[in-house]
């Protein structure tokens, strides 16, 4: 049970903390949304507040928890970018990311974000399914 603990409490935090975003400011809890925002320089006291909270997250873990979680990550630089600019393309494109559609997008039951979910999903399966075919 123990090895399961980080990932309920990290679920429940996300949780709340999206549905206390929706409650008390009426936003979504999107990541990509806020950053953008913040970029804008809208809302800045709160979406400051909300990125802050995630930067300081792997510290309150380590205080938490006694030791950082084991991370293990096998592919190169050029991938990890190529990766990071594709996820940023596609969340724009989709007008939003995995946060804001799969956490509240699916509890809302929005059709929208049903598919984008769906969207999602098969494409890391056939992204996944093409690199380890190439044996990347």
């Amino acid at each position: 049970m123990s090895t399961y603990l980080p990932s309920l409490a990290g679920g429940f935090l996300i949780g709340t903390s999206a549905a206390m975003l929706l409650l008390l400011n009426g936003r979504i809890a999107g990541i990509s949304g806020i950053v953008g925002r913040l970029a804008q320089g809208v809302g800045l006291t709160t979406n400051l507040a909300f990125v802050l909270g995630l930067l300081l997250g792997p510290f309150i873990y380590l205080l938490v928890f006694g030791g950082w979680p084991a991370v293990q990550i096998t592919a190169g630089w050029p991938l990890i970018i190529v990766a990071g600019l594709l996820v940023g393309f596609g969340s724009r494109m989709g007008s939003g990311c995995t946060s804001g559609h799969g956490v509240l997008g699916l509890a809302r039951l929005s059709p929208r974000s049903i598919v984008a979910v769906a969207t999602f999903l098969t494409a890391g399966i056939i992204a996944v399914a093409i690199l380890r075919g190439l044996g990347l």
